[in-house]
């Protein structure tokens, strides 16, 4: 709907009525332009639809992949999206990804937690709620800054950059779009994981993320002591997801299931199977067994029958069964084709290291199956990126029978080569890793975890570097305020970043002549206007 046609329904809602005299149609026209999702459920459904378009579209061509930065604060989230509209003109394919490592690390009661699922479960979707708060001020402040400009084009009698503004207001895009929610291994069983899913797509989240971990023995992806369930285990969280999704009415809600059998070696339980190569015994298959007779059953042993074997899986003192080493990759993709086949919608394999050749193996094995299957990835800081592919470099030239005697491989992180045709080529690997892996790896979505995590420490310490060193004031000025004003970052003008501009413009709204505006001559913040 156009800007005149909202002015216009608004007219139809004020006009007539006996002692609104003063309330402007435009006025209201505006605000509801200014808040346009009226709940977390219209977020989740808009958002919902954005992604269905966009898997659709990778489908159609793997260069329409999607990326995403995980963020810890509605802040973050917010700056992140004023930045890809500056930079880009349009947010389209790029996402907001929201990480249980750094909502247990910097978002917690508790204070400070690993990445253990021990973080309060509420916390989640308090923290999608609070990044759409944010994106959509971000939506509010924009369009105010564009309802001044009409007014002062109206106030010059420039008809021409009147028109200009309203069509540019008619073609407003929102910061609002889809977020890409961690829901852990479902905090619970499936009654808990239904729960909180709720509570997650009421804030507004259309993607959950859940993982095929143990509750109460999660891990993060990049750590040791991994421990898997079960398929049919998994499986009813999956479906738990989707009938919280269709309870909702978020008919199009995207599930994403993460596997991290390829970093885990660990089972707490053995599947319950009816026959012979259903998905129960499938899984059991990759328990580290020996055969047995009967007399070499001891007490408290447990035991499986398979092709008229006895035989006993290896149990640890923790009380957990470990897999057979090296079938991590087969358990991956027996964990995707299942999770495809019970109502997921997108997988994730985590991985030890960013290589696109074992990600697409176990991929073109899914696509055997399954050929529409697709990858969320996880870029992850948890990888050294840079030794990594300065590794896979010098393997490709000691293959290709080039002369590495000039590198240390295990010292390729050293700055003494970052000249180096290896490290150049290394970077071009990194540069193109997204659009690569999204050709080659079926890969339709890139996320960093913690990006922000990182750029907050990152920057911090610069600042503290400077300011509390010798360079004083300047170390603030010079590093930071001048190189916000001269690359534009709108914060600058924190007071209006903040929604100074929008409140005065309601107290215009509700006081008219008599409002007591903050944005006057006096207000400090004008010597950032030029």
């Amino acid at each position: 709907m156009s800007y005149q046609s909202q002015v216009q329904a608004a007219a139809a809602a004020v006009n007539g009525k006996s002692g609104w005299e003063s309330i402007s149609a435009e006025n209201v026209a505006r605000m509801r332009l200014q808040n346009r999702f009226q709940s977390g459920l219209d977020i989740a459904r808009y958002t919902a639809a954005i992604m269905r378009c966009d898997m659709a579209a990778y489908d159609a061509d793997p260069a329409s992949y999607t990326q995403s930065l995980g963020c810890w604060h509605g802040f973050i989230g917010q700056q992140k999206l004023i930045s890809i509209k500056k930079h880009f003109g349009t947010t389209d394919k790029r996402y907001l990804y929201l990480s249980g490592w750094m909502i247990a690390a910097l978002r917690s009661e508790f204070g400070p937690l690993p990445d253990q699922s021990m973080h309060e479960k509420t916390s989640v979707p308090a923290l999608i709620e609070e990044l759409y708060t944010f994106l959509r001020q971000a939506d509010a402040r924009e369009l105010g800054g564009l309802f001044r400009d009409l007014d002062a084009a109206r106030a010059a009698g420039d008809a021409v950059k009147a028109k200009a503004v309203e069509n540019q207001i008619d073609n407003f895009q929102t910061h609002v779009v889809p977020i890409i929610a961690d829901i852990d291994a479902g905090f619970g069983n499936a009654e808990a994981t239904y729960l909180l899913a709720k509570k997650m797509i009421e804030a507004g989240a259309c993607a959950l993320q859940i993982e095929n971990q143990v509750s109460d023995e999660k891990q993060c992806g990049h750590q040791d002591g991994k421990v898997t369930v079960p398929h049919e285990d998994f499986v009813a969280k999956i479906r738990a997801i989707r009938y919280a999704f269709l309870e909702l009415g978020v008919e199009d809600g995207i599930i994403v299931a993460r596997t991290d059998s390829l970093g885990a070696g660990l089972t707490k339980q053995i599947a319950f199977s009816r026959e012979p190569g259903d998905i129960g015994d499938q899984y059991n298959s990759f328990l580290d067994c020996e055969e047995i007779d009967v007399s070499q059953v001891g007490n408290g042993d447990v035991v499986i029958s398979r092709n008229g074997k006895l035989l006993r899986p290896k149990r640890l003192a923790s009380n957990l069964f470990q897999f057979r080493a090296g079938s991590g990759e087969d358990r991956c993709v027996l964990d995707c084709i299942n999770s495809l086949q019970n109502g997921a919608d997108l997988l994730w394999i985590e991985t030890e290291k960013p290589h696109i050749g074992q990600i697409a193996e176990m991929v073109n094995r899914i696509r055997e199956v399954i050929p529409t299957a697709k990858l969320v990835y996880n870029n992850s800081p948890s990888f050294n990126w840079t030794l990594n592919f300065r590794q896979q470099v010098y393997d490709a030239y000691v293959a290709a029978g080039k002369d590495v005697s000039a590198y240390d491989r295990a010292r390729l992180m050293s700055v003494d080569y970052d000249g180096t045709e290896l490290a150049q080529e290394a970077d071009e690997r990194i540069r193109t890793f997204q659009r690569d892996a999204a050709a080659q790896a079926g890969i339709f979505h890139h996320l960093i975890t913690l990006p922000t995590y990182h750029t907050a420490a990152l920057s911090t310490d610069n600042l503290a570097k400077e300011y509390f060193g010798d360079a004083g004031m300047l170390g603030y000025v010079k590093n930071v305020q001048r190189a916000e004003i001269r690359q534009g970052i709108a914060c600058v003008k924190h007071q209006n970043m903040s929604g100074s501009d929008i409140g005065d413009d309601h107290k215009e709204y509700f006081a008219g002549e008599a409002a007591l505006k903050a944005g006057g001559a006096h207000n400090t913040m004008n010597q950032f206007a030029a």
